[in-house]
Formats: structure tokens, sequence, C-alpha cells
């Protein structure tokens, strides 16, 4: 069985990543035609099981999407506020700063930063929205659950008559 070079693990990881057959071959160091090679890769069957093993171990929960929605709608801004008020932002320790709601930050010409956040009132309905569809789906088992007892109840007051 034929192993694949790091160059095809690259454009499977790139592809897993972006499903963009282009982007993923550019990125994986095919410059010239990456196109043409992204086709050829995509034809290529060991190549398409290892994309579709890397896309089944990176597939996002809904618990972990409900996790990070929670963290938008509700984390502190307070690092973020930290990060505009420091005269000399490259002191601070970037990595230890909590900036997971922050969607953009610009610096602009005249100076300063710009900070802008995800908007924690949209974070909040969607999170709403996949809560009552959990709900509903809930539901919708206990229901059939109940249906089945009910029906076997009726069968047993059919047996005794």
């Amino acid at each position: 069985m034929k192993k694949l070079t790091r160059r095809e693990q690259l454009f499977c990881a790139a592809y897993a990543s972006c499903l963009n057959g282009r982007e993923a071959a550019y990125k994986a160091g095919y410059t010239v035609c990456p196109e043409m090679h992204a086709r050829k890769l995509l034809r290529n069957g060991l190549i398409r099981e290892h994309i579709e093993k890397i896309s089944e171990e990176n597939k996002i929960t809904l618990n972990e999407v409900k996790a990070g929605l929670r963290r938008i709608a509700f984390a502190s801004s307070a690092d973020a506020v930290r990060l505009i008020l420091e005269e000399n932002p490259s002191s601070l320790d970037v990595e230890s700063l909590d900036l997971f709601n922050v969607s953009e930050i610009k610096r602009p010409k005249g100076g300063g930063l710009e900070i802008k956040f995800f908007d924690r009132i949209k974070a909040l309905e969607r999170l709403g929205e996949l809560t009552e569809s959990a709900r509903e789906q809930t539901a919708g088992c206990v229901s059939f659950y109940q249906a089945l007892e009910n029906s076997a109840e009726r069968q047993d007051d059919t047996d005794e008559i």
C-alpha cells in the first residue's frame, strides 16, 4: 500500500480545513498550476480516504458549538480593553489575553487600535435556537416512547378481554 508524501498529507489537511482544492494545493506547496494538481490529487482514492479520515476526526459536536456561542455571549471584554489602553501593546503577553469574543483588530493610520467584537445578541439568539431545536428533538423522542408505551398498554387491555 502506497504511503502519502508529506506534500500530499499537507494537501489533505488543508483540503479538509477549507474544502477548496486550489487553495489546499497552493498551501501544500503546489504553487504552479494548483488547480490542476488539486484535480489530480482529488482523483486519488488514497487521498480521498485520508481527507475523509481527517474530516471525521475534526468534526465539531453540537456541545462544542454551544460552548463557543456561550463564550462569545458571556465573555469578559476586560482583556480587549487592556489591549486598547496599553501604551506599548507589544509589551503585553498577547497569548495570555482572552480575545475569543474579538472578531477583528485594526491599527488605523491615525494611530491607536480598533477592536470589533462578535455580536453577543446574535450569539444568544443562535444559542437559543440550538437549545430549542434540541428540546424539540428530545420531545419528539419522548412522544415516540410514550406512543410505544400507550400501544403496549392497549395491547395488554385487549389481551384481558
